[in-house]
Parts: structure tokens; sequence; C-alpha cells
């Protein structure tokens, strides 16, 4: 299957996903931090809403893959199998060689559905039968003080981060926390090996030492890329992606836009700022601010780019790069201080457009909604009490793999 995304908002016909699993039940209070949650959603909850978010799509026209088969048809093949297992324990960071090898052999002993499942889910430290001598303080310290020998992948609802889709090819994104950073190697086996994806261009690779996440990439139009210097996204990112792109690849895209964004929790990624969702229409974060300061890579000929430094109103740098006389900018909740809060906590600006003007959001961002439905916007609400728990809004659970 071709990857084609060079837009925002072009008609969705296939998409990414991930169906939330046992993983979500490994989360316990003492560590939710380390494992980026702020909360425990409720599993069976969780996956209703979820399987109604994936109805809602495909009764709209888009075909749903989920990361999951996926990856269990790529490692069908017993030797990329092999070689998938390897790395993933490798990155997992287990420096006991006892317990790696234990893994690999509990792991291999299951069919490829359930290791699949299992390696997701997280293996916990009562689930092997190991000598009682190797549980030393240094092998106990090893995990982050989680009652895991691997641990769990709570955060893989969220498909946008992991990879992204950048025109004809594909971003295999260095995600910036250990406990995010083996959900990259998911889409990269399946990008690598799978019969229906294995010609698309990677545009980034997880090994590159720079992190970058999928939240921080938004496709504009077929020219023109948005990326944000966030808090989990390095700027020297921008200039591996336009070295590739600009140089290696030769797409049609010939300016990435690198806004210089908030780095701390509450901005997050530049999809927390501001997503298209026509047009010429944008929903931002409550507290925008009306300055902001972007560094602009254009591409000057075949073998080169030069990079500009801008400062503005996100309005009219967003007119000037698309090119349109009037950029609408709707804010989140309204811009009431307490509505726009709580919206903006609920991921009441991240949503996903459909098509032009038709978007996918939480219900629960009933004022949000609202002032979008007045804007023109058709919107499709779904139910969102256990899967907002997780700090992430429709994009952040999807990523496109073909727009018209």
């Amino acid at each position: 299957m071709a990857i084609r995304v060079y837009s925002e908002i072009g008609k969705l016909r296939s998409v990414l996903l991930h169906r939330p699993g046992a993983e979500l039940e490994n989360l316990a209070p003492n560590y939710l931090s380390d494992l980026l949650f702020d909360d425990i959603p409720f599993l069976k909850k969780a996956q209703e809403e979820h399987d109604n978010f994936a109805k809602v799509l495909e009764e709209n026209g888009s075909k749903v893959y989920y990361i999951s088969n996926l990856l269990e048809e790529t490692l069908e093949n017993e030797n990329i199998k092999k070689i998938f297992l390897d790395e993933f324990l490798e990155m997992s960071e287990i420096n006991n060689q006892i317990i790696k090898s234990s893994l690999e052999d509990y792991l291999l002993s299951m069919d490829t559905k359930s290791m699949v499942a299992k390696m997701i889910a997280g293996v916990r430290t009562n689930e092997l039968e190991l000598k009682k001598e190797i549980f030393s303080v240094k092998v106990r310290k090893s995990n982050m003080d989680i009652p895991f020998f691997l641990n769990p992948m709570p955060n893989l609802y969220f498909q946008r981060d992991p990879v992204a889709m950048i025109g004809k090819g594909a971003s295999i994104n260095r995600m910036r926390t250990p406990a995010r950073r083996r959900e990259s190697m998911l889409m990269e086996y399946v990008l690598k090996y799978h019969q229906d994806f294995k010609d698309t261009p990677l545009y980034y690779k997880k090994s590159f030492p720079y992190a970058v996440e999928g939240g921080d990439i938004l496709i504009l139009d077929e020219k023109t890329i948005a990326v944000g210097i966030s808090e989990r996204t390095d700027p020297e990112a921008l200039e591996t992606l336009a070295d590739k792109i600009f140089k290696e690849y030769n797409d049609s895209f010939d300016t990435i836009l690198g806004f210089l964004i908030p780095a701390k929790r509450a901005y997050m990624h530049l999809d927390t700022v501001f997503t298209m969702i026509d047009y010429d229409k944008f929903v931002v974060h409550s507290e925008l601010e009306e300055a902001m300061k972007i560094f602009v890579l254009r591409k000057n000929d075949e073998s080169d780019y030069v990079i500009e430094e801008e400062t503005g109103s996100l309005n009219k740098i967003l007119e000037k790069h698309l090119d349109k006389d009037k950029i609408t900018l709707i804010k989140c909740g309204d811009g009431d201080e307490i509505a726009a809060a709580r919206e903006q906590w609920n991921d009441g600006s991240n949503v996903l457009a459909i098509e032009p003007g038709k978007i996918i959001a939480y219900d629960r961002n009933i004022i949000t909604n609202k002032l979008l439905k007045d804007h023109g916007v058709e919107v499709l609400e779904i139910e969102s009490s256990e899967l907002s728990r997780g700090r992430g809004g429709p994009r952040c659970m999807s990523m496109p793999l073909y727009r018209e």
C-alpha cells in the first residue's frame, strides 16, 4: 500500500490505530509518572470508546489498520521475528543476561499474536520462573523500580507520535523519553518488511541522535510542513528532516516551518497548540501568545536550503506561508479562563480532520465544539471519559496513511 499524506485535512482514506489493551491494566499510581500518565483509564470503557472512534472513521470512508495486526503479519517471517525481538529487548535496557535470555525464551514460546500482545502489555517479575539468587539490588534497580522485567507500553494508543507519514514517506521518530522509545520499532518493521509497505522511503530513523515526535509534525499542504520545536522535539531534527526531504528524496515539499513553543507539558507538542481543520481554519491553544518565533527552512535549489527567522502572530504567519487572505483561529474554550483551561486539559484543541471542515472531537469539550460548529465546521463527537485520561485527543490517537 502506498503512503500518501500531503495535507492535514484531505479526505482520510486509511489510518493507523492501536486499540488499548492489557498495557493499561499494568498502570499503578506509584509509577504513573515514569510511564507518562496522570491517571489510570478503565480498560473496558476505554476499549468501547476506541471501538466507537474506529467505527466513526469507517462510517466516514476510512480504512482502519491496527499496528498490532500489521506487526503480527510482518513477524510471521521467523527470521524477522528473531531480529525484532532481539532489538526490542536491547532497547528495553535489560542489563541482566539471565533475565534477557529468559524473556526471549518466554516470548518465543508464544504464537506471534500472543507474543506481540505480551510485548506491548509488559512482563511482570512474577511471570518468569527464575533462580532466587539473581534478584539482587542491582537487578531490581535496573527497571525504574517498576515490578516488570519488560515494561508496558501504555502510550501506544497515541499512534501519532512514534511515526509520522510525510508525503510518500515516513519519519521513524526518536522519542524523547525512554518510556516511549520502543514504540517506533513497531511501525518501523512494518514499513521495512511488510509486503504492503516495504517500499516506503524513510525520512528519519530512530537511531538519529535528535528527538522528534509525530505530534510536532503537521503537513499543512503539499509544499509546507510545520514542525514544533518543543519539549519533545529538538531543533536539530528539523535540519535532519530538511536534509532528507529536500536533498535526498526531492518530494513536492519546499518549506519547513519550525515553530518555537514553550518546553513544558502543557504545550508538549505542536498539535496541542494548533490543529488544522479546514483550508483557512485552525483550532488553537487557549493561551496562545500573540507573537510567535519561527524558523523557515526553504529549499532554494536541488541541493540545498536556506534558514531564515521570522516573528509574528500565528494567523499572519499561516496566511503568508499558506497563501491565504485570511486565517481564522478558533480558541479552545472560547478563551474563557475556566472553560478554556478545562477543555485544553481535555484535548479540546487536538481534533482530527477527516476532510476539509469535518472533524472528530471529544464530546466533553462542549464550548469548543459549539464554537467550531458556529464557524461552519461539522463536528463528529465521540465519548472520551477514559481515553482522555491519557492526555491526548483524536489527532493524537491516529496516524493517517493515505489522504486525498
